[in-house]
């Protein structure tokens, strides 16, 4: 690989990117987060070199689901939370990764609207040929 990828670098990049491996098959692996303001901040990514989500294919588009499932399972359990808020960004690192942030009531997660910059300027999504939101029944 031309370029060094800190995901890819598997045990050495945790280190850099502060965190530990807590579980890993042929195709995932589970790291958790030592330096995340909220404890059991976890990321689950493709072993393989994926860029972006977009690119996902093969036995890691059909597996994913079992994985970001069993993984958030058991990090509820063993964090008390009431529910897993699950992200993709992807803009920091080339390396398709799932960040799993475990929610407990009081906590200082929100999900919604709470995402969104409010000084933002709103998105075009609704003036958009093809928007998922003009897509799903709007006529206009």
């Amino acid at each position: 690989m031309t370029n060094p990828c800190l995901i890819c670098a598997g045990d050495v990049g945790d280190v850099e990117l502060g965190r530990v491996r807590v579980w890993e098959s042929d195709l995932w692996r589970v790291s958790t987060s030592l330096i995340a303001p909220i404890s059991g901040f976890s990321y689950v990514e493709p072993k393989r070199h994926i860029p972006y989500i977009t690119d996902l294919d093969g036995i890691e588009a059909t597996t994913l689901g079992t994985v970001l499932s069993s993984t958030s399972r058991v990090i509820k359990t063993i964090t008390g939370a009431e529910f897993v808020f699950v992200n993709v960004f992807g803009q920091r690192i080339a390396h398709l990764h799932f960040n799993l942030a475990p929610h407990v009531s009081g906590g200082p997660l929100r999900g919604g609207a709470g995402m969104l910059d409010a000084s933002a300027p709103p998105l075009p999504a609704d003036d958009l040929e093809g928007s998922p939101r003009k897509s799903a029944g709007s006529s206009t």
